[in-house]
């Protein structure tokens, strides 16, 4: 492993200068405190709302970069990132499993980071990394090749590094761990390659095992090094063997609701895609051809890793309709503890904190095709004739009935996280606005190896934009406004209590929008597309914004006709930090 070091000097000097240990008090009060940013998501209940106010709809045409910091080299792509701060110093993930320590005052790098990754790693969808946590005196973050490792967060020397799966069969790992009362848990990525979906939880200092849950049924949970329960009944609904490779996988991590101390983490699509080799490809009495959890919302007891409830989205799921956008605590009008989700099939789901159960759902996307809404019970009501059809019905055996889908299979919403805003009780959802066309084929399992049994072409729907940020109220579903955009939105979102709602463009810009309004009142050209997620803290009096950019992701990859629409964007590989000056916070 390459790291560029402090001297043994900087080091001792850092040393006498830090402060404590984080706690978990510290991440418990996340949301609330401004001076750093302790958890993916500005709470681990994931609002992405900050109190601070400084920085506001008069003044933000003042914001002005404090500095910027190049990821360098070759090893550019997408940066999904978010930082963390802390102690003076800010974290930040990288593409290819780096990480690197900055001064949050001058942007110099104290330290860096490179996981040593084998050859023949298997990512689907571009080698990001989508954040790191802090706990204690580490710092912790996931590898492409499916591991887990904890950093000396002063000095970047490995602590220790486990093992989460096996890369070779497909599996790797992207999202930003999840730290809960001393255990870091995370998921895992590989849907794609027939994995089975697992939710796992380690002693934060040692980086053991405590618990496991595989979210397929028929697979067994351990605690403690024993087994402790099957998750769900085998076969129950899933025919035959096919449980054993059924994908699920829990790629985009998980939220903490510390009201009813619950961890919920989504399960990705089924494998393979082709619904009709898992018995879900035509209505089928009770629920055989479910897939229970893929596609789901699952409530996890942070203890132990039993499941108290699930919520599927997509049962029968046949067009790649993952079930692991995140999963955040709101309170409704009324005055009632809700989750919201958005989810990647086009549709706004309310669902009751306590068990999970279905309130409401919405949709949040235009021409959904696969569906024609949402029953009383929360299960989809399908539109059976645009569901791609069986390839053993075909007169030459090959690929079955082709249709137009909507949205396509990467999402109404995909991985960018939302926000949710106390000041408006809105959640700014970033989406995007098309089709595809799509088909199965047959497909046998073999590992390490592509399963998905389908082909496709991602299509855009109008003319003028993709890319579409929805101000949307979760107590009637109702979109308060919209800020369409020429390119697909693919970053994160932040609210602000000054009323400013942060988002960037694969173009490149980063923006400020008024958030009762959508009127745009800040743009900066970072230089490169921005499918990061902002953040922002207060430091010596002043309010400070920061935001990776770096353009990449699923979208050149599997983008189809949308690919080519934006194969002009520049990849690239820059933190870029703002300031508001003390002298123009309160300038007009």
């Amino acid at each position: 492993m390459n790291r560029l070091m402090l001297t043994a000097v900087t080091v001792l000097s850092l040393a006498g200068l830090a402060q404590a240990e984080v706690t978990e008090e510290d991440l418990a009060k996340d949301a609330t405190t401004v001076g750093d940013v302790l958890t993916n998501g500005m709470g681990r209940g994931l609002q992405r709302f900050s109190p601070l106010e400084t920085l506001n709809k008069n003044n933000v045409k003042h914001l002005v970069p404090a500095w910027a910091f190049s990821l360098g080299g070759e090893k550019q792509r997408g940066q999904e990132s978010q930082p963390i701060v802390y102690d003076g110093i800010m974290y930040i993930t990288a593409s290819y499993s780096r990480l690197f320590a900055i001064d949050i005052k001058t942007g110099k790098e104290l330290w860096q980071f490179d996981a040593r990754l084998p050859e023949g790693i298997l990512p689907c969808c571009d080698v990001v990394n989508r954040g790191a946590a802090i706990y204690g005196d580490y710092i912790y973050f996931g590898t492409l090749d499916a591991r887990l490792v904890a950093l000396n967060r002063k000095t970047g020397d490995v602590v220790w590094n486990k093992k989460i799966a096996n890369y070779k069969e497909g599996y790797s790992y992207t999202a930003a761990p999840l730290i809960v009362n001393g255990l870091v848990i995370t998921g895992n990525s590989g849907g794609e390659f027939g994995v089975v979906g697992e939710v796992q939880a380690r002693d934060t200092k040692t980086g053991e095992l405590v618990w496991t849950r595989p979210v397929i049924e028929g697979h067994m949970g351990t605690y403690k090094g024993k087994e402790s329960t099957m998750t769900g009944t085998l076969n129950a609904t899933w025919p035959g063997d096919l449980w054993k490779t059924g994908g699920g996988a829990t790629w985009l991590g998980g939220s903490y609701d510390a009201d009813t101390d619950t961890l919920v983490f989504g399960a990705g699509n089924p494998a393979p895609w082709n619904s009709h080799l898992r018995g879900a490809g035509k209505p089928v009495e009770g629920n055989k051809g479910d897939n229970l959890y893929a596609a789901s919302r699952l409530g996890i007891n942070p203890e132990n890793g039993e499941i108290k409830w699930h919520f599927q989205t997509t049962p029968r799921e046949g067009w790649d309709f993952d079930g692991v956008n995140e999963v955040v605590p709101f309170i409704s009008r009324d005055g009632k503890k809700r989750f919201a989700t958005a989810d990647r099939n086009g549709f706004f789901y309310i669902l009751d904190r306590e068990d999970g159960k279905f309130v409401a759902a919405y949709p949040f996307v235009k021409n959904i095709t696969w569906a024609k809404g949402i029953d009383k019970n929360g299960r989809p009501i399908y539109v059976e004739e645009n569901r791609p059809g069986d390839p053993t019905a075909a007169a030459d055996g090959g690929k079955g009935q082709q249709v137009f889908a909507v949205p396509s299979f990467l999402g109404g919403k995909n991985w960018m996280p939302m926000a949710y805003s106390q000041k408006t009780e809105l959640f700014y959802v970033p989406s995007n606005e098309w089709g595809m066309d799509i088909w199965n084929e047959p497909i046998s399992y073999k590992k390490g190896a592509a399963y998905l049994g389908a082909g496709f072409t991602i299509k855009p729907l109008f003319e003028d934009y993709i890319g579409s940020l929805k101000a949307i109220d979760p107590n009637s579903g109702e979109v308060k406004w919209e800020y369409k955009n020429s390119a697909p939105l693919w970053g994160g979102v932040m609210a602000t209590a000054g009323g400013l709602v942060f988002v960037g463009t694969p173009e490149g810009e980063f923006k400020a929008l008024d958030d009762e309004t959508g009127e745009v009142l800040w743009t900066f050209q970072t230089g490169s597309g921005v499918v990061g997620q902002p953040v922002t803290w207060e430091q010596d009096g002043e309010q400070y914004v920061s935001v990776i950019s770096g353009w990449g992701g699923a979208v050149p990859l599997w983008g189809g006709e949308v690919a080519k629409k934006v194969n002009y964007l520049n990849q690239g590989g820059m933190v870029w930090t703002f300031r508001l000056p003390k002298q123009l916070a309160l300038a007009q």
